[in-house]
């Protein structure tokens, strides 16, 4: 006949499955990946916060992206031409630094009245497929036909619904007088209108804007280039939407520094914006 266990070994046989128990549960915890996505993810705002220090939380710089970006902002995106050269738009898209990634482009299409960037096409077709909101831009010559410019811009550059309104790049005089300049530039804004049912962006610096486009095209959305810059500093009745704060950014997927933007409002004024 066996004996039966004594109270007391019985109890320390409880205690030892108990530990038993407790240990298994341990490793399935250390053993876990949501363990360590955990840990990674507290280790990761801990260093965040120390990096930080001393900085200003206004102007704060994301390493990743190598630029000082302004707070405040959601909607973040970049301008590229020919001179980023052949681009991997699944990159840049996968790209996120604390939160902050690239939600549009606007792309170069054209120059002048016969002037086509070579790598248009491609950006325009490949930069969509990736998730990115695409616009297309024209680098306007004032000593140009406006009417013709807005004619070739048309032919090039076919807009669909959910791409942002086309853009107009105009930051120089080239010898031409400012009157001039912005009878050319109502020609060309007009027609793109007329066609496409939708107001162009007005692109320019903030020098420029303010010595030549300042009252005249007010009723026009503004992207403002002013670089390095916590703040943009125009008046608050300007009708800006989108500001280029940098034009020394690194993006992965691109070998060359690109313009850094910012739209103004959240992801549901973004989306407004959009070709309806």
């Amino acid at each position: 006949m066996k004996r039966k266990p004594t109270p007391k070994k019985k109890k320390k046989e409880a205690g030892s499955v108990y530990w038993k128990i407790a240990i298994a549960g341990l490793l399935l915890i250390l053993l876990s990946p949501f363990y360590y996505g955990y840990v990674l993810r507290s280790f990761s705002a801990t260093w965040r916060w120390i990096m930080d220090i001393g900085q200003d939380q206004n102007y704060r710089t994301y390493k990743s992206f190598n630029v000082r970006i302004p707070s405040g902002y959601t909607v973040h995106g970049i301008d590229v031409s020919s001179y980023q050269g052949k681009i991997n738009w699944q990159k840049v898209k996968a790209m996120n630094d604390d939160g902050v990634h690239i939600s549009f482009a606007f792309i170069k299409a054209t120059e002048g009245v016969l002037s086509m960037d070579p790598y248009f096409q491609r950006n325009w077709r490949e930069a969509p497929k990736a998730g990115i909101i695409c616009g297309a831009y024209h680098f306007f010559l004032p000593q140009k036909s406006g009417l013709w410019q807005a004619r070739f811009f048309l032919q090039t550059v076919k807009v669909e619904k959910g791409d942002l309104p086309m853009v107009v790049d105009v930051e120089q005089l080239y010898k031409t007088s400012p009157a001039k300049m912005r009878e050319q530039l109502l020609s060309f804004v007009n027609h793109i209108e007329n066609k496409t049912g939708v107001k162009p962006i007005i692109y320019t610096n903030i020098s420029f804007y303010q010595d030549y486009l300042q009252g005249y095209f007010d009723d026009y959305t503004l992207w403002i280039a002013h670089y390095y810059q916590p703040v943009l500093n125009v008046s608050s009745k300007t009708n800006w939407q989108f500001w280029q704060h940098s034009d020394k950014a690194r993006i992965n997927g691109i070998n060359q520094k690109v313009d850094f933007n910012i739209f103004k409002g959240d992801s549901t004024a973004f989306r407004k914006l959009l070709i309806p």
